[in-house]
This record gives structure tokens, sequence and C-alpha cells, in this order.
């Protein structure tokens, strides 16, 4: 009985540990240019505590770029930045 107590216990840790290695935090922001040809978006944004980056105005790479006919200037977002193949690229909205 220990035993199962124990597994059952361990499983719920690493699935636990596994969820929050994927879980992203949205940061709030605010849209103040799209550039549909270059695929960037300019955001001005809350700390990106995933990056350990302070809140500013900076580009950033989409990296869908259907994301971006769903943005403009002046709305009001949540985002997810990552770093893609070194660069920093928004990789969900909503």
């Amino acid at each position: 009985m220990k035993t199962i107590v124990k597994f059952t216990l361990a499983f719920a840790l690493a699935l636990g540990t596994a969820y929050g290695a994927f879980a992203a935090d949205f940061t709030k922001g605010t849209v103040k240019k799209v550039d549909a040809k270059a695929k960037k978006v300019t955001l001005m944004h809350e700390d990106l505590k995933e990056l350990e980056m302070p809140g500013m105005t900076m580009v950033f790479r989409v990296k869908d770029e259907a994301l971006l006919s769903k943005l403009k200037e002046g709305d009001q977002i949540e985002f997810v930045a990552e770093r893609v193949d070194g660069k920093l690229t928004v990789t969900a909205v909503k």
C-alpha cells in the first residue's frame, strides 16, 4: 500500500512540474504598431518576468502571422513572449 501512495505522489509531483515548465505567463501590453510585411509588432509592455526584462516599448517578431490580422494600434492585449531562435517572439495573444 505504501508503494502505491509513493508512486501516486511521485506521479502527481512530476505532472505538476511538467505542467509548470510548459505553462506560459501572459503579460499585459498595448499595441503601438503592426508591421505585417515584416511580421513584427511593437508593444509597450509590463515586466516580462520569464525573460527577466523590465517594462518598455519594443519590437517583437510574431510566431504565427495570423496573429497580426487580429491586432491594431491601441489594442490592450495579453501576450506570451519567448526567445525563438534567439529572437524575442510573440507566441500567443489573448
